[in-house]
């Protein structure tokens, strides 16, 4: 499907890409480097479009409305006069219910949409964290993420003071669920789900744990829910600096997601392995392993080499339990439970390809 994102460069826009380009979609990519002739163009030739453009921090009051009210109304108005029916996915915020000069260009640009006669769905998005969003801007996670990661001062004007988030990767799969025709009510106004509260006092005091726990001997912070978890990988972003690329891979078992690289303190993953999936079956000569699953259960074996001896145990997010994988021992991991299972490999070392010290053996023969 071709499928054009307006603010394609943006936070949210550079994930929703990213996704659709994963899932095999054609994305036509609009930008502040673009013009309107490409804009019509690709109106002309789209078959979605996810509406992400916009303006938070501007340098004027009425740029707020001609980034958010205007700009939607040139999009609406482009397709209509293209004579499609369009879909629209547009991100507004639930500061659209507020009075004050953000919320009131969102709400005009939301009762546009809703008034165009095209199939519209509005999303009112809270505080949306995650990695790649640019600190000391307009998000006190990221900025606190930044500074914490590179040693820096953090202000926190009321430590109780509770904010409202979205995590970006829950955005864009919602998202995705809209293009599948998986959530089919138009002309509504949405929520992304889950929602998480945090204050202020308690987000900072997580991210200095995160930080201890990654350069201490222990490697992996302890996880009690999902907002932990995505906040532990946000973190991972922030603290990763050292110039590395990060692989994800996917695959009818799960996904494997690298999130923080370091010399001196070793390499952490995000394992997703889908219900009844079984990975591993190798051994290490010299490299040590941690696997800490934090959602779902997952039964963990390993066998020294040369024996037939096997050591089970069985993990879950409910009962944190860090696992160490023995060097010299062939393991494998194993989601008995009825939900995706996430478990954090922690490794000792950055994986090279040319020297994996991986060797293939089966657990159980």
């Amino acid at each position: 499907m071709k499928i054009l994102v307006t603010g394609s460069n943006g936070f949210i826009g550079k994930h929703m890409c990213l996704l659709l380009k994963r899932r095999g979609h054609e994305v036509l990519e609009y930008d502040l480097s673009s013009n309107e002739e490409e804009l019509a163009n690709y109106i002309n030739s789209a078959e979605f479009i996810v509406h992400l453009a916009g303006i938070n921090r501007p340098l004027t009051t009425e740029e707020f409305y001609d980034g958010n009210t205007n700009f939607t109304k040139k999009v609406v108005d482009l397709v209509k006069k293209s004579n499609k029916n369009t879909p629209i996915i547009m991100s507004s915020s639930i500061q659209a219910e507020l009075d004050n000069d953000y919320g009131r260009s969102k709400k005009m640009g939301e009762n546009y949409l809703f008034g165009s006669g095209l199939p519209v769905y509005v999303f009112r998005l809270a505080n949306v964290f995650g990695k790649w969003c640019r600190p000391n801007y307009n998000s006190a996670a990221a900025t606190f993420c930044y500074n914490i990661a590179h040693n820096l001062p953090i202000q926190i004007r009321d430590r109780n003071y509770v904010v409202h988030y979205n995590f970006v990767d829950d955005i864009v799969d919602t998202f995705l669920e809209v293009i599948n025709g998986n959530i089919k009510q138009e002309n509504r106004i949405y929520f992304v789900s889950p929602t998480y509260d945090c204050s202020l006092g308690k987000l900072a005091d997580l991210l200095y744990y995160f930080k201890g726990e990654v350069e201490s001997d222990r490697h992996l912070p302890l996880i009690h829910n999902e907002f932990e978890l995505k906040l532990f990988k946000t973190f991972c972003d922030y603290l990763s600096d050292e110039g590395y690329s990060f692989n994800y891979s996917e695959d009818a078992r799960g996904s494997f997601e690298e999130i923080y690289k370091s010399k001196k303190w070793g390499q952490i993953s995000d394992n997703v392995s889908y219900p009844d999936i079984t990975k591993g079956g190798h051994y290490h000569k010299y490299k040590k392993e941690i696997f800490y699953t934090v959602i779902g259960t997952c039964e963990i074996k390993q066998r020294k080499v040369g024996n037939e001896e096997i050591e089970t145990a069985v993990v879950s997010g409910s009962n944190p339990n860090p696992i160490e994988i023995k060097v010299g021992y062939t393991h494998q991991i194993k989601n008995i439970g009825k939900t995706n299972s996430h478990t954090i490999m922690w490794i000792s070392e950055i994986y090279n390809p040319d020297t994996h010290d991986t060797y293939k053996e089966d657990v159980e023969k």
